[in-house]
């Protein structure tokens, strides 16, 4: 066996440049393999994180500024009527209906979101002040740095207190403990009770999945913002209607624009369901009851981030399986490349194979000679094609943000596919090689 190998490095060494030709196509097909694994392990772990991110047993409820009717007859004469019906919007009373009415959910979190300036000590910084109540803050989803989280009194008296994001605390907070200091967030000093830590959120996730950079918000109590800063909710219908016809008068205004009045006390909802398998009956459920709440106005939407999510996933799986199977044919390819050239090497070698068997090596040894030549060259290869599947994968990481993970069983099965062509595609050349006859082969010129 180790005269086989020395003999197959001999005759490789002895063609380098025709030996690394036939390579090539172990090279580039493992190199395939391995980036298109490597790539499709990431797409995998963001799908992972952006579930971790949005929560797989959740339900989003978000308000739509434009009303739309439910399912209303153009042709009565109730249609003008019925479709200046106002709703009230989306708003705390229907988080605590949605908790008290519907089995299965554990919590309810509101959500109030308002762009505003942070301001200290001569420091400003744009950001967004989120308010909230107990129920946000799930301390394996927002693990707190320091300091501490709202308490009912915090809650229930509408205190002006704060936890900030972990790149606040960065901005304004460099060298000194946060906790107990204030900080200006648009009109009114808040209270520091606590800092987050930080979170990995990436500018893809941002734009993907409508998220926040959550190291810069600043969290206030929900009836903190709603009682100390603006209560959309107090817009009536007057003011809507009053905007709608201030709006008309002016000629240069978009049409859109002139009736898009936020009057939703909230800007989100997030339900958490006890039983993932109950998230689309219970969201169905809870379309309906908000349509009903609000006079028939289909004036929000649901969203289930988890279906989002699996279906992205699931194409994700398709078009890994197509780049799989690319890889998968430049692999035999490679074969087929390392077959043609190991017959060719046969021919020229005609001669040698008679001297061989003239002078006592057997069938056996002849196979062997030639099997090991076409493995050497697929297991170099595919060494040489693990290394550049790494390269691969670190680039298309760097220049185009698409996350790659190169695990070690990718690694292995390349190496394995790569010794198997070799052995497979060198097999053919290997036995037509031993069953060359002897004196033939000693007269080929």
């Amino acid at each position: 066996m180790v005269s086989n190998l020395l003999t197959a490095f001999e005759a490789i060494t002895r063609n380098k440049l025709r030996s690394g030709l036939t390579s090539l196509g172990i090279v580039f097909g493992v190199a395939s393999v391995i980036s298109m694994l490597a790539i499709g392990r990431g797409a995998q772990q963001e799908i992972l994180d952006q579930m971790k991110l949005l929560g797989t047993n959740n339900i989003i409820i978000t308000p739509i500024i434009e009303q739309e009717e439910g399912e209303v007859d153009e042709t009565s004469d109730k249609t003008k009527s019925e479709k200046k019906k106002f709703s009230p919007g989306l708003n705390l009373q229907d988080a605590k209906s949605i908790l008290a009415a519907i089995p299965g959910i554990e919590a309810v979190s509101p959500e109030i979101v308002l762009e505003t300036v942070a301001i200290r000590q001569g420091l400003k910084r744009s950001t967004k002040l989120v308010g909230i109540d107990s129920t946000f803050f799930n301390p394996a989803e927002f693990p707190l740095e320091q300091g501490s989280y709202f308490s009912s009194t915090h809650l229930d008296r509408s205190l002006p207190v704060a936890i900030i994001g972990h790149g606040i605390k960065v901005k304004f907070f460099s060298r000194e403990d946060p906790i107990g200091k204030q900080i200006k967030c648009g009109k009114l000093w808040l209270t520091v009770i606590g800092v987050m830590k930080e979170r990995n959120v990436t500018k893809q996730n941002i734009q993907h999945l409508g998220l926040r950079d959550y190291n810069f918000d600043i969290y206030a109590p929900v009836n903190t913002v709603l009682l100390r800063y603006k209560n959309r909710s107090l817009v009536t219908r007057r003011d809507i209607q009053n905007a709608a016809r201030d709006g008309n008068n002016n000629d240069g205004e978009d049409e859109q624009q002139k009736k898009a009045v936020n009057y939703h006390q909230l800007d989100r909802l997030v339900v958490r369901v006890a039983e993932t398998d109950q998230i689309r009956p219970l969201a169905e459920i809870i379309s309906r009851m908000l349509q009903r709440r609000h006079n028939g106005v289909i004036d929000f939407s649901v969203t289930v981030p988890e279906e989002l999510l699996k279906q992205e996933q699931r194409t994700k799986e398709i078009f890994n399986i197509v780049l799989g199977a690319i890889a998968s044919i430049s692999l035999i390819v490679g074969g087929i490349g390392i077959m043609n050239i190991m017959l060719a090497s046969v021919m020229e070698r005609t001669k040698e194979i008679g001297i061989r068997r003239a002078v006592g090596a057997t069938r056996s040894d002849i196979t062997m000679q030639f099997l090991s030549e076409a493995t050497t060259i697929s297991v170099t290869g595919g060494i040489v094609g693990i290394i550049l599947g790494f390269t691969i994968s670190f680039v298309i990481e760097y220049t185009a943000g698409i996350q790659t993970i190169v695990s070690l069983l990718s690694i292995i099965i390349s190496f394995a596919i790569s010794i198997t062509i070799g052995i497979a595609f060198g097999y053919f050349p290997a036995k037509k090689a031993a069953d060359q006859d002897v004196i033939l082969s000693l007269r080929y010129e």
